[in-house]
């Protein structure tokens, strides 16, 4: 788990590292499903492990043929004669057919017989790949969606404590090390166990003696094995947290890049860049240190295997206990466990990395929203009216620090009070079903964190928050809100075209529809003067719109969907006030037949309402209409005098 995504509990209590195995086996229910092919594909890789041993046998009756041995590796025919049932016994009995020393007739057939076991060979290990590198891409695919499944479930909080880049890492990075394990690990692993099996139970049948020798620098193997691994595995894990820290300050830079040119801050981002790239080219180079000592490690230990086979086997053959054709079918075995062993060390590090990879998906895996229908009265009304009240809510954020520890967390705009503080305090509201409720306040005050409790985006309370007299945790998600119509101050747009941003959360909305939308929130104007009209691109975050066209194109989001409750969070900030006189009178016959929060710092916005609250540090401080307001001369009536003011001077 990476220092950027870890919750403040693990902050504050660490816990033990799981290990690889521990990691890895949260792939086990993905295995499911596929279950059959990966069945077949090992089936193949066993077979075809089979058909590799003939190879071996097939050039030591050639070398036999051609020193003029009477038998094809006497070894193996021997026992056969005995009465030994193996396997490759039963493979030497047409070679023992129509053998012959010397004989060219026999030389042809064993070289035919070898080109056709290396095709037959070549076959299987092609379907096995295909098939398991296969099921790998489809448990890919499997896992992606579900990554993204929980991503969009979970609450604000959770986006709060992790940052975006890193998240983006492991749904790329992290996930295709992943697939490495389902794909080339469980490939080059079932290769190697069904390659040294098959070679040293051939071997022990030639030589016992000889394979005794062979195996005895094999616990040095195992130990290099497990001491490299243990470092891989941790220098992998420090790459990806690296690599994820990369990622993210790479995606800021890139979102926020009109920012960085308008300050002047290119080359002081490229160093703070260069920096971070650096430490993550340092650890890459310890990771490559390590490996680079691996292989070297692991050839010694393996030369020594072939210096024995070389030493006692060359003796055997001068005293006639082997034939020379055994010793090289010998040697060709020892060359085949030489690739199972060195596997070892590539499947190693596909595993470790890949376990440290699943580490972090499984962080996302295992992440329950906060937020969620665990309380969802089984008898709840189908659809929501919109009565809507605060029974002495005070709400506090649930997230006093960042990921690592170490930052405040982000408290929105609503962050004057200090961190723990609650940020609501006794609010004692009652919204009327259709009406129209307008609430003001200094910024900080805390009118987007209570627009967002009704949202359901932050957690209320139990008993302080209600939706037609019904407790909103008793709601299910889904219908809450899509009862919601919820246009945020920060107008977020999609890289796609203007009819699609417009439509989005309304399935098959008909162009009629959309234009509909678009001139109640007096951006249809707008619109027909792009030549692409409702298909032009908007393109990242809707940068090639203006501030209020990008505020006027989510207000007809939220408009089409044709909510119960309407939420404007400081919706007209970005355009003109003779433009938000346009709007306002638009959705005169809009806001009578649903219930509207109608957040602004403007006066003129929100006069109309049939209710205005004024709050501030997160409490309610004045309560009533327009008229009664500026009629108790308190911070609402200095408020309007002031902006009165304000305009009377632009005039002139």
């Amino acid at each position: 788990m990476s220092t950027v995504a870890q919750t403040i509990s693990a902050a504050k209590k660490p816990q033990k590292k799981a290990s690889a195995a521990a990691e890895l086996r949260r792939l086990i229910p993905y295995l499911g499903p596929y279950k059959g092919g990966i069945l077949f594909g090992l089936l193949m890789l066993a077979v075809m492990g089979l058909i590799g041993a003939l190879p071996p046998l097939i050039i030591g009756s050639i070398i036999d043929c051609l020193k003029g041995s009477p038998q094809p590796m006497p070894n193996l025919t021997q026992a056969s004669h005995a009465g030994a049932i193996t396997l490759w016994h039963s493979a030497l009995k047409p070679i023992l057919y129509f053998y012959q020393p010397e004989n060219r007739h026999t030389l042809l057939v064993l070289c035919l017989m070898l080109v056709g076991v290396v095709v037959v060979k070549g076959i299987f290990s092609f379907t096995s790949r295909w098939v398991l590198i296969g099921v790998s891409r489809d448990i890919e695919y499997d896992l992606r969606n579900d990554l993204l499944a929980r991503l969009v479930k979970l609450e604000p909080e959770f986006y709060v404590r992790n940052r975006t880049g890193d998240l983006m890492s492991r749904c790329t990075n992290d996930l295709s090390a992943v697939r490495m394990v389902l794909g080339p690990g469980i490939m080059y692993s079932a290769t190697t166990l069904v390659g040294m099996a098959v070679a040293l139970a051939v071997m022990a049948t030639i030589s016992p003696l000889l394979t005794l020798e062979v195996l005895l620098p094999v616990p040095f193997v195992f130990i290099t094995v497990r001491y490299f691994g243990t470092r891989i595995h941790e220098l992998q894990a420090k790459i990806q947290a690296m690599l994820a820290t990369l990622s993210a300050k790479a995606q800021e830079n890139l979102s926020g890049i009109r920012v960085v040119r308008a300050y002047g801050q290119e080359e002081a981002e490229t160093r703070s860049f260069d920096d971070a790239n650096r430490q993550y080219v340092g650890q890459n180079i310890r990771m490559i240190r390590a490996w680079s000592l691996f292989f070297p490690a692991l050839s010694t230990i393996i030369g020594f295997s072939i210096v024995f086979v070389l030493w006692q086997g060359s003796r055997m053959v001068v005293q006639g206990r082997i034939s020379l054709g055994a010793l090289i079918a010998f040697y060709t075995f020892v060359g085949q466990l030489v690739f199972p062993m060195i596997a070892l060390g590539f499947v190693t590090n596909i595993f470790q990395r890949g376990a440290a990879s699943m580490g972090r998906l499984n962080y996302v895996l295992d992440v329950e929203p906060g937020i969620s229908d665990a309380g969802v009265h089984r008898e709840a009304p189908a659809e929501v009216r919109g009565d809507i009240e605060f029974r002495n809510l005070t709400f506090t954020y649930p997230t006093a620090r960042s990921g690592n520890g170490t930052q405040p967390a982000a408290r929105g705009k609503d962050s004057e009070a200090a961190v723990n503080e609650p940020v609501l305090r006794n609010i004692n509201l009652h919204i009327p079903a259709g009406s129209t409720v307008a609430i003001v306040g200094p910024t900080g005050s805390g009118k987007t964190t209570l627009a967002g409790l009704i949202a359901r985006l932050w957690e209320a309370p139990t008993g302080t928050l209600f939706i037609d007299g019904q407790s909103i945790r008793e709601w299910p998600l889904a219908a809450l809100r899509r009862a919601i119509g919820f246009v945020p101050q920060d107008a977020f747009l999609f890289s796609d075209t203007l009819r699609e941003n417009i439509a989005f959360g309304v399935e098959a909305a008909t162009l009629e529809a959309v234009e509909d939308a678009s001139h109640v929130a007096n951006i249809a104007g707008d619109i027909s003067d792009f030549p692409g009209r409702y298909e032009t691109i908007v393109g990242e975050r809707g940068i090639t719109l203006s501030g209020g066209q990008k505020q006027r194109t989510t207000l007809a989001r939220a408009l089409i969907r044709d909510p119960r409750i309407l939420i404007l969070d400081d919706a007209f900030s970005s355009v003109d006030t003779d433009t938000e006189e346009k709007i306002l009178q638009g959705l005169e016959d809009v806001f009578k037949e649903r219930t509207t929060i109608l957040i602004s710092h403007r006066c003129s916005t929100v006069r109309d309402a049939d209710q205005i609250v004024v709050l501030r540090v997160g409490e309610i401080i004045e309560k009533g209409t327009h008229e009664e307001l500026i009629g108790l001369g308190g911070y609402y009536a200095e408020l309007y005098q002031k902006q009165l003011l304000e305009e009377e001077l632009a005039r002139e």
